[in-house]
């Protein structure tokens, strides 16, 4: 425990953000971290529980007291050792992660949390900057091989996990570069491609191939799943070249709103409007981007993918946005006594709505309306919930000005025909069929084929693809070596 009376007298300091006028000018990140003695006192409000209940809210189990003590005696080093042990990207999680740890603190339950997401960043950032992020290659070869189909956090913690066994690991990515949905799925402002970068650099050291613009399996006809691949390999072919398969795509399947007028220009997925944002970023140059500059632009999901298409839209230079969220507006608050230590349902107010963003709740799309076939609009109605059940509210009908909707309705689940490539069986969301069980976890039906991360158990968060692909490499360790070494 770092100080004894540490919780009773330090308060939560959180992170800063540059100004609202600063930020949208640019693409790079805004957060300013905790300096060094400012993360010291956050370790310091750290009770060192009993029962650390922030290490069960933590999908992959931080061991949070241990480096919120390391922190606070300045134990940098070590802190970093603990924190890799559990994580090989905290660079990813300090930046886009929810932080359910925060939610289960000890101190929750009737003051703030200890700041734990931003001790991890301020850990993990001063870990590359002092150069002690390094590549670990493995002592021995096994001699085996394994592919691993998708490049996203649970594609590439199982890499690596894999490549330090032992293993020759090749990483297989549809889109022309590396990191899937953390690539083309999170804004450059959200989490900056070079934290992708250097640890791809990290991982080719280690051993890890990397093949990008290779679609594995096929995609159905007319899909909207962002593909720039220029080849394509059959699934028998890889089968047959790799004596381990993992696939751990992304949920990349965008649910839809078919209501009339669905056919007009102008509304798209957020998964096409975000992605092409990140590659101009990157340098690319695009024959045709959709942009928000001088639109109203209205962005239907409240959750996080629609606040990212907000921050983008406001950074376009958008003439209005507004977001519609289908159920009511939560409390402010949670009811801590209630929920705690579990994620409380409450208000969320992320950095892209402070920067300009009208929030309407309760309401559902009608329609679509357009002249020359092109949006211009989108009716509403206001809906009420009552026993989980939502009806309509009489007279609430309303048109929205709209020259540009972006669906953010969250996601269905992969892409089905690539588990039908495999003829791996299905769950009944449309998920690779696969148990989590310490004995025969992540094996679906098919000889020497694995799922992890969204393809196992549909759309979630970066730290649970960190989770499953890390759990999902010792799975293919014990059943290529008949035993493994790997951390569960």
């Amino acid at each position: 425990m770092g100080k004894v009376t540490g919780f009773l007298e330090y308060e939560r300091l959180e992170e800063g953000y540059e100004p609202v006028e600063k930020r949208l000018k640019t693409w790079k990140e805004f957060v300013i971290g905790l300096k060094e003695d400012e993360a010291k006192i956050q370790g310091a409000r750290c009770m060192d529980c009993g029962t650390p209940f922030c290490n069960n809210g933590c999908p992959i189990h931080n061991i949070i007291p241990d480096f919120n003590d390391l922190v606070y005696r300045g134990q940098w080093r070590q802190a970093l050792d603990v924190l890799h042990s559990t994580n090989n990207f905290p660079e990813f999680t300090g930046r886009v992660c929810p932080a359910p740890c925060e939610a289960a603190c000890t101190l929750n339950v009737n003051d703030d949390p200890v700041g734990i997401k931003s001790i991890e960043h301020a850990i993990i950032d001063r870990a590359w900057a002092e150069g002690w992020v390094v590549p670990q290659p493995p002592q021995r070869r096994t001699g085996k091989k394994v592919a691993i189909v998708g490049s996203g956090p649970a594609g590439l913690a199982a890499a690596q996990q894999l490549a330090r066994a032992g293993h020759d690991v090749t990483v297989f990515e549809k889109n022309d570069r590396i990191g899937g949905l953390l690539r083309y799925g999170i804004p450059d402002f959200k989490m900056e491609k070079s934290h992708i970068d250097r640890r791809i650099e990290q991982m080719k050291a280690e051993g890890v191939t990397f093949r990008t613009g290779v679609l594995v399996g096929k995609l159905p006809e007319g899909s909207k799943v962002t593909n720039w691949a220029k080849e394509t390999l059959s699934a028998e072919q890889l089968c047959k070249d790799f004596d381990a398969v993992l696939l751990a795509g992304g949920a990349e399947q965008s649910r839809d709103l078919p209501v009339p007028g669905r056919e007009l220009d102008g509304i798209h997925f957020a998964m096409e409007f975000l992605p092409q944002q990140n590659k101009v970023v990157a340098g690319d140059k695009l024959k045709s981007q959709i942009r928000a500059d001088g639109k109203h632009v209205i962005v239907i999901g409240g959750g996080d993918t629609g606040s990212d298409c907000v921050g983008t839209s406001n950074r376009h230079g958008a003439k209005s946005v507004t977001q519609f969220e289908l159920l009511p507006m939560p409390p402010e608050q949670e009811n801590k006594p209630l929920t705690w230590p579990y994620w409380p349902y409450k208000l969320r107010t992320s950095s892209s709505h402070e920067e300009g963003c009208v929030r309407e709740f309760a309401i559902a799309t009608k329609e679509f309306v357009g002249e020359k076939g092109r949006v211009t609009g989108v009716k509403t109605v206001r809906v009420d919930w009552k026993d989980g059940k939502m009806s309509e509210v009489p007279g609430t009908e309303q048109v929205f000005k709209a020259d540009l909707v972006l669906l953010a309705m969250g996601f269905l689940g992969p892409v089905g025909s690539v588990l039908e490539a495999f003829g791996v069986d299905k769950d009944a969301r449309g998920n690779a069929k696969a148990s989590t069980e310490f004995i025969g976890g992540y094996r679906t039906n098919v000889d020497k084929v694995f799922a992890a991360g969204d393809m196992r158990r549909g759309q979630s968060l970066v730290v649970w693809a960190i989770r499953e692909g890390r759990q999902a490499a010792r799975a293919v360790d014990e059943y290529l070596m008949g035993t493994s070494d790997l951390p569960r």
